[in-house]
């Protein structure tokens, strides 16, 4: 089962060919914005790295978010449009779930975003082995708020931690993922999804929108 697998909700922007659970090619690409002139070209190389061409995909997966407004439109409205036209399904996954998976041993963890205007992108997660099970919805929360909710042993995942490793005190005892594992991969987004292609378990890509957590009338362009 090829999936073409992408993830626009950050500064970095990733790619991922699977069959199954190997992986074919893999990309991530860091851009202030991902936009349609840049997305394309990046898809037409990850497929041809991959050796697949676009009608022999069996499906596609995408990061829904929360993350950057416009390059999740950009993303979604790309991946939707492919699909439509090939008649392929499509399977959409929280970035925040793909971005728990960054860590690699069993852990209670918290995500943390950068939302801009000092808020962040947030939920919590128990993980054992591929498991992941959420713990929260998925949150907008103050620096303050995120300070509060920590726990000792609980890893904190996701760009926001170089904004808050500094208030963080080290006596708190929470771990701080490395910086190699701030932002979403495309490769945990497909591994999330496979059980979803196997049942056909699909979303209709007529009404899939993207995670929005900031009220639609104080949304900002990042």
């Amino acid at each position: 089962m090829k999936i073409l697998s992408i993830d626009t909700s950050t500064k970095s922007f990733s790619l991922v060919v699977t069959d199954g659970e190997k992986v074919l090619a893999q990309k991530d690409i860091v851009l202030e914005k991902v936009l349609s002139d840049s997305i394309i070209p990046a898809i037409d190389k990850i497929l041809s790295q991959a050796k697949v061409l676009l009608p022999k995909l069996d499906g596609f997966c995408v990061g829904l978010g929360p993350g950057s407004f416009t390059s999740l439109r950009v993303g979604l409205s790309t991946i939707k449009g492919l699909a439509f036209a090939l008649k392929k399904p499509v399977v959409g996954i929280s970035s925040l779930d793909g971005l728990a998976m960054n860590v690699k041993e069993d852990a209670d963890i918290l995500t943390v975003v950068d939302a801009k205007r000092n808020l962040f992108y947030t939920c919590f997660y128990q993980k054992k082995g591929i498991a992941l099970k959420r713990k929260s919805k998925y949150l907008l929360l103050s620096a303050d708020e995120v300070l509060k909710v920590m726990k000792p042993g609980m890893i904190l995942v996701g760009d926001g931690v170089g904004l808050l490793q500094d208030k963080i005190a080290r006596e708190s005892g929470v771990v701080l993922a490395d910086p190699d594992n701030w932002y979403p991969k495309a490769e945990n987004l497909a591994l999330l999804s496979l059980e979803r292609f196997k049942k056909k378990d699909f979303d209709n890509i007529s009404t899939l929108v993207p995670l929005y957590l900031y009220p639609e009338d104080c949304q900002v362009q990042k």
